[in-house]
């Protein structure tokens, strides 16, 4: 009801919700499933996490509270991740007109979430966001792409450079990517990168196509095999000629006796 409202009085609307551990049973997941699709029809861009993908990045001996908790987090990673670009100060800021030529009309978005430390930091961490197990597909199909990078005040230029040319190159060829810094004392010497892909239209339909041409290929292979057949009735053909040889006999026959007539057994 609320976003209803809100999209009706033109506010950009943007959902971000989690699917259920699936260890939380099946009429929970079918009831997530029917409020997710409800409220899909409901926002401009929905951010749905499958809880499940988050205990890939934790450990095995994580406790039921944490993992709620670790949901938490990345829920509020994926707001801060947006409103921080416009709120917060940074080397390069972002307006609202920015979030929103990508954000609006644009459905069904992916989020990943990466960060490291040490050397070429900015880039490993657009790497890990951009394979984040948190995606649930690649982003080539996106043509739209918000991407915010977090670090401390010794974030460089040349970092933000490199972690949004990697992500560029990993999104659609004309993706409308956005990308904003934010400077964050609090995390140190770590560079945080989040992404967020929207506008898919189909990015998986060139992976069907490929099995499909090979499909293809081998039925043309198929036709192929049945010349080599062809000629196989060849000796059978031959063999009718091969009672030619035995008029020798016949001949030889008529030369000697009439004795001899019956010495052909293969006549029989």
């Amino acid at each position: 009801m609320v976003a209803r409202i809100a999209r009706s009085l033109g506010a950009l609307t943007i959902g971000v919700v989690t699917r259920p551990f699936g260890f939380e049973g099946r009429r929970r997941q079918s009831q997530a499933e029917s409020g997710i699709e409800n409220l899909r029809a409901e926002v401009d861009t929905l951010i749905v996490i499958p809880n499940d993908r988050l205990l890939s990045l934790s450990d095995r001996n994580i406790s039921v509270i944490d993992a709620f908790r670790q949901a938490d987090h990345v829920l509020l990673q994926g707001v801060s991740g947006i409103t921080d670009l416009i709120t917060t100060p940074g080397l390069i800021n972002l307006d609202f007109a920015d979030v929103r030529s990508v954000m609006h009309g644009a459905g069904t978005a992916l989020m990943g979430i990466g960060s490291a430390r040490g050397e070429d930091r900015a880039i490993e961490a657009a790497e890990k966001a951009i394979s984040s197990p948190l995606l649930e597909a690649g982003i080539d199909g996106a043509h739209g792409v918000l991407l915010s990078v977090s670090g401390g005040s010794d974030l460089g230029l040349f970092e933000i450079n490199e972690a949004a040319r990697r992500v560029s190159d990993a999104a659609h060829p004309d993706a409308n990517i956005i990308f904003g810094a934010v400077i964050d004392d609090t995390l140190g010497d770590e560079v945080r990168v989040t992404v967020i892909a929207a506008g898919f239209d189909g990015g998986e339909l060139p992976a069907r196509r490929i099995p499909a041409a090979a499909a293809a290929g081998r039925k043309a292979e198929e036709p192929s095999s049945p010349p080599p057949l062809r000629p196989a009735p060849k000796p059978v053909v031959e063999a009718p000629p091969a009672p030619a040889p035995s008029q020798q006999p016949r001949r030889i026959v008529f030369e000697d006796a009439e004795d001899e007539l019956d010495i052909p057994d293969f006549l029989k």
